[in-house]
This record gives structure tokens, C-alpha cells and sequence, in this order.
């Protein structure tokens, strides 16, 4: 099975002749170093005494939630959905209000001769100079109750339900995503972590052979072209430290642009780089993947949820041929005194009641356009559903499959690992035996150090394609 994916370096026994050589070890990174690095801390820009916030994968995770402006507006977008709902569903309910008006009107001013002319003709004398008001001051309390009939009501209530389900999926979408962009960015820094060590590593190597190289050429045992070779080989690992302390950095930042309000913060992961079997998730078997996909992927279900609205815009639209009723019952008072009864003794209160039925008849076809628009939207919607089944059905190989050959190649790379240590070991016996070049050395230096650093980023590949596979299931952390 998988060994441990960073290893103490173990220096090759040195023999009688090479043993008195004052050189630095191979692992010569120190605990404190190796600590920060093992966890994904680049300490070189980080200030001294500033206390950590250690941060796991599931609290990176909750800290992106809150601040990620993308999944935000996915949630504000659902509830906004959830509301919608509610105002739909109050739009097939009767509704209650209670009314209050007070109205004057300018009193109908008649001489003498007016009034009396019209006594004798029988008819009755407007108090009030607009026929619609009823008197000089006439009050209106009335609790009223209103119904509005429609089965476009209906269908709008169908689709704020269908819209609110789109909207779950959207901000399922959303925090999926995240969740790999979260996976992505810290096991790189794990990863940039671990090249750190590498490259100490490596650079402590290249000092050490370059300290054996010069003892050798004092004692004559080999030539100064050797010295040279070590020392480009030292100059080389320098240059390469600087660039993963640059990169370890660089990835901290990513990261904690997704975590923190400031980037800068000083901050240490909980987990380790690691490639043994035991630590490392699996990948799931095929038909789980398979089966699980088909129930909880979020793209098919916001597929299939547009599809729903589309069907009930075409609904709403076509409702908009037929009648509408409009219902109205209100009991209370309206006349001209503010009170239940009158100066007459006359009961002031009462009710009136009455229903309205809208036929349309002609609306210079724009109902017709409003069906024939909803209906293309549809089509729109079935073909986006077609796309994404057909999406998902490749994304499940695809994604499976990169998930498999990132653990394979992990193995792979791990045992490249320990051959390449074996031959380090090897060389650096045969050289100090004078039956090696420094060219096989320092080969067998960058073959180590290559390895090393394509395993570190074999982890992160596997890692990042696993939480791609489980974007299809929905089991992400």
C-alpha cells in the first residue's frame, strides 16, 4: 500500500573516507519549519508572536459560505423564490381590508324660484352638485372582503413553486462549487507546502554534496569539474526555493481571499499531505455513482425545474383567453354622519356585495404573442434539459475516470518515490567510492526531487477530481 507521501530522508552510510566530512545533513529544515510547512503555513511573510487560526477543510468551507459573494446571491436568490411563493399563493386566497373615507362635495346652491320649480315638477332636489356623491359629507367605514378567480392565479402560484425549486438547485450549484474551489485551493497549499520542503530538502542536498565534492578534490580523489557541477547543482536549489517560497505564498493568499476579510491573516491547516491509502477517501464504486447522480445532481434537477416554469408561463399565458371573477362583500357604514345611526334614528350600517366577471374579447393579439413567447421559452428549456442530461452522462466518465487515473498515478508516483530515494542512496555510495560521476549524482538528485514535487501535485489532482466526481452525488464535505 501507499507509504507515507513526504518520508525522512534517509543520507546514504558514508564510508570511513568520507565520514570525517564536516557537511550539513540532507534534512537539515529544522522541527519549526518542518511543522509550518507540513501544515501549510509560509512563514516568511507571516509576523512573529501573531497568534494561528488553524482552520480545517470543513471550517475553510463554512468560512467561504459566508463571505463568497456568488453562493450569497444564490441563497438571497432562493428566499427571494420562497417569498414570490407566499405572495402567489395570498393571490388565490380572499383577501381582508377595513376602509375608511371621508368625502365632502360642494352643495347644489338653487335660488327660491329653482327649488320651488322643481317641488312642483315632482322631482327631487340634489343636495350634493356631483350626482356620484351622495351627500354634502358622507362618511365610508367598512370592512370589506375581496376574491379575485382566475386560473392564471393558479398556474402563477404553480410556477412560484416551480421557480423556488429552480432557485434551491441554483444555490445547490453554487455551493458545490465552492466546495471544489475550497478543496482546490487547500490541498494546494498543502501541496505548495509540501514542494517547500522539497526544495529545502533538495537545497540541503546540494550543499552536502557540494561540502563532499571540494574534500574530495582536496584529497585528489576527483576533479575540480565536479566541484563546479556541485556548486551549479547548490545555485540551481537556491533558485528554486525562492520560487516555492513565492508559490507556498501565492496559494496562502488564494486561499485566504476565500476565508478571511483580509487575505494576510495568519492561519495553519488542520490536515497533512499525505498519500497512504488508509488517510486518503476513496473513489466509489461505479454503480453508486451512477445511481446517486441521477437523483441528487443539482444541474439536472435546475434543468428539469426551468422546464416546469416554462410550462407554467405557457399555462398562464393561454389563461389569459379566459374570464376572470371578482368578488366583493363590505359591511359598514356610509353616510353622512359618522355614527352607527342616524339623527333619525336610522341605522347607519349595512352591507353591499358584488361580483365582477371579465370577459375578454380584444387585446390586439397580445395575448396570443404572450402564448406564442412563453412557448419558445419552453422549447428553450427542453433543449437546455437535453443538454444537460447529455452533460451529465459525460461528465460521469469523464469525471470518474480522471478520478481512478489520479489514484493510480498517485501509487504510481509514490513508488517512483522510493525507487528514486534507493537510487540517490546508491550513487551517493558508489561516488563516495569513486565508482559514480557527478553527473549520475546530481541525475539522481533532480530525479528525486522531480518526483517528489509531481507527487504533491498527484495529491492535489486526486483530491480536487474526487470532490469534481462527488459534484455528481452530492457527498461533499
Amino acid at each position: 500500500m501507499l507509504g507515507s507521501l513526504w518520508p525522512v530522508y534517509v543520507c546514504a552510510q558514508q564510508t570511513s573516507a568520507s565520514s570525517a566530512v564536516d557537511a550539513p545533513a540532507p534534512t537539515a529544515i529544522s522541527q519549526a519549519q518542518a511543522g509550518q510547512v507540513s501544515s501549510g503555513q509560509a512563514s516568511s511573510s507571516q509576523p512573529q508572536g501573531v497568534p494561528q487560526t488553524v482552520v480545517s477543510l470543513d471550517e475553510a468551507i463554512r468560512r467561504a459560505q459566508a463571505s463568497d459573494s456568488v453562493y450569497i446571491n444564490a441563497v438571497a436568490n432562493r428566499s427571494v423564490a420562497a417569498q414570490n411563493r407566499t405572495i402567489a399563493r395570498s393571490a388565490l386566497l380572499p383577501g381582508a381590508s377595513y376602509y375608511n373615507q371621508y368625502l365632502y362635495t360642494s352643495p347644489l346652491r338653487l335660488s327660491e324660484i329653482q327649488r320651488q320649480h322643481i317641488l312642483a315638477s315632482g322631482q327631487v332636489a340634489s343636495p350634493v352638485a356631483f350626482i356620484a356623491n351622495n351627500a354634502v359629507h358622507e362618511y365610508l367605514s367598512q370592512a370589506q372582503v375581496n376574491e379575485n378567480l382566475g386560473l392564471n392565479l393558479f398556474a402563477q402560484y404553480k410556477r412560484a413553486g416551480a421557480a423556488f425549486a429552480l432557485a434551491t438547485a441554483q444555490q445547490e450549484i453554487a455551493r458545490r462549487g465552492l466546495v471544489v474551489s475550497v478543496v482546490n485551493g487547500y490541498f494546494s497549499v498543502l501541496s505548495a507546502a509540501g514542494k517547500l520542503e522539497v526544495a529545502q530538502r533538495a537545497l540541503d542536498e546540494a550543499n552536502h554534496f557540494s561540502s563532499l565534492a571540494r574534500k574530495l578534490e582536496a584529497g585528489r580523489e576527483v576533479a575540480h569539474a565536479d566541484v563546479v557541477k556541485a556548486d551549479l547543482q547548490a545555485q540551481q536549489r537556491q533558485r528554486d526555493i525562492a520560487d516555492a517560497q513565492l508559490a507556498a505564498e501565492k496559494t496562502r493568499l488564494d486561499l485566504g481571499v476565500l476565508l478571511f476579510p483580509d487575505p494576510r491573516t495568519a492561519y495553519t491547516l488542520a490536515d497533512q499531505l499525505t498519500s497512504n491509502a488508509a488517510q486518503l477517501p476513496a473513489v466509489p464504486p461505479r454503480a453508486e455513482i451512477e445511481a446517486e447522480a441521477r437523483q441528487n445532481n443539482p444541474d439536472l434537477r435546475a434543468a428539469l425545474e426551468a422546464v416546469n416554469v416554462a410550462e407554467q408561463d405557457v399555462s398562464a399565458a393561454r389563461f389569459g383567453y379566459l374570464p376572470t371573477l371578482a368578488l366583493n362583500y363590505s359591511y359598514g357604514i356610509d353616510a353622512a354622519q359618522f355614527s352607527a345611526r342616524g339623527p333619525d334614528g336610522i341605522n347607519n350600517l349595512g352591507y353591499s356585495a358584488f361580483g365582477t366577471l371579465n370577459i375578454p374579447v380584444w387585446d390586439w393579439f397580445a395575448t396570443q404573442s404572450r402564448v406564442k413567447q412563453a412557448t419558445v421559452q419552453r422549447e428553450v428549456a427542453k433543449t437546455d434539459l437535453s443538454t444537460a442530461q447529455r452533460q451529465l452522462i459525460a461528465s460521469l466518465d469523464e469525471l470518474y475516470n480522471e478520478a481512478q487515473s489520479a489514484a493510480q498515478q498517485l501509487q504510481s508516483l509514490n513508488t517512483s518515490v522510493a525507487a528514486a530515494q534507493e537510487s540517490l542512496k546508491l550513487v551517493n555510495l558508489r561516488y563516495t567510492a569513486g565508482e559514480a560521476t557527478a553527473l549520475e549524482v546530481v541525475d539522481a538528485q533532480n530525479t528525486l526531487t522531480t518526483t517528489e514535487t509531481m507527487r504533491a501535485d498527484g495529491f492535489v489532482r486526486y483530491r480536487v477530481a474526487l470532490a469534481n466526481l462527488q459534484t455528481l452525488t452530492g457527498k461533499l464535505p
